[in-house]
């Protein structure tokens, strides 16, 4: 039902069952891992009202949630490296029974699924920091920032046209409707194929 895929190695399907609610995949070598991605695999979608919490076990140092899955969202990639902080509860402590004493490049982590009803995987996932800021976020400004990125996007394409000579971008300097055009047409498809995080790391 579901595929683990560590950047830079090959694609898991190797999960262990541990109940009818918990599995979980191997990631060995953990210490070198940045970032994982988890999914759905074919046909097989949650019961319906269902979905998965997605947990990162640490050999020793406990567990962490990470997010979810569910049918309206099949996949996510998680950074490991540099974000963990144990969680102690023992809602999840199904995850806990392998534990090793490996140094910290070759210790074996674990990445823990567990099926759950979304109303109590929905309130798990809004203490997660990201959640937290969304939560606190003033929609708004939000909204002003996105826009001065869009801008600033096309100010850099439109300015990429003058050349060398800054200078010729002057409040008089006509853009022609084709460039804006262009533009237009290469920023819908970089929305519609990887959302607008690039504007953020364009800044």
């Amino acid at each position: 039902m579901f595929g683990c895929l560590v950047a830079g190695r090959l694609l898991q399907t190797n999960l262990q069952q541990i109940d009818e609610t918990h599995a979980l995949f191997e990631l060995p070598s953990a210490g070198s891992i940045n970032h994982v991605c988890v999914f759905l695999l074919g046909p097989v979608p949650f019961p319906d009202g269902y979905g998965a919490t997605v947990h990162f076990y640490w050999p020793g140092k406990g567990f962490q949630l990470l997010g979810m899955l569910s049918n309206e969202k099949p996949s996510a990639i998680f950074r490991l490296r540099g974000t963990f902080s144990a969680q102690t509860t023992d809602a999840h402590a199904v995850f806990s029974g392998a534990a090793s004493d490996a140094s910290p490049s070759d210790v074996t982590a674990f990445l823990g699924l567990s099926i759950e009803p979304l109303p109590q995987i929905m309130q798990e996932v809004s203490t997660l920091p990201s959640a937290v800021a969304k939560a606190a976020s003033n929609p708004s400004a939000d909204a002003t920032r996105l826009a001065e990125r869009v801008v600033k996007h096309l100010f850099n394409y439109v300015s990429s046209f003058v050349g060398g000579n800054p200078s010729a971008m002057s409040p008089d300097f006509l853009v022609p409707m084709g460039i804006i055009a262009r533009w237009y047409e290469n920023f819908m498809v970089k929305v519609r194929n990887t959302g607008v995080g690039f504007l953020e790391r364009e800044e």
